[in-house]
């Protein structure tokens, strides 16, 4: 069984950093995407970032491009969300999810990943 669990959320002011964490446990994820998405209140789960398991490539929605970056340690089967510069718009719940199929896109929808985590909270507030 597939298992994700974030931490890492807490609430900062506008222009602060945070970083997120995923730690995958249950299946060696080699070959597998791993990707960010966010889920505002009154808004619908939105993708924010993606990394390939193993060959490094990212992908990132325009929102966050620039100010975050994600990252991952194959030892420790974790997945990092380094979030900069963060303003009150990135307030949301943080989802980590795994795509299971091998050597997959890193694709942008919710429906393309099997695996998702509890969430972690963010909240950027003055």
């Amino acid at each position: 069984q597939v298992q994700l669990v974030e931490s890492g959320g807490g609430l900062v002011q506008p222009g602060d950093s945070l970083r997120l964490s995923c730690a995958a446990s249950g299946r060696t994820f080699s070959n597998y995407v791993m990707g960010w998405f966010r889920q505002a209140p009154g808004k619908e789960r939105e993708f924010v970032a993606g990394i390939s398991w193993s060959i490094r490539i990212t992908r990132y929605a325009d929102a966050v491009k620039g100010r975050f970056t994600i990252s991952r340690d194959v030892a420790k089967n974790t997945v990092y969300l380094q979030m900069n510069s963060l303003n009150p718009e990135d307030t949301a719940i943080y989802y980590c999810a795994a795509d299971l199929r091998t050597n997959s896109a890193i694709l942008t929808t919710v429906s393309a990943y099997d695996y998702w985590g509890q969430g972690t909270q963010v909240t950027v507030s003055s």
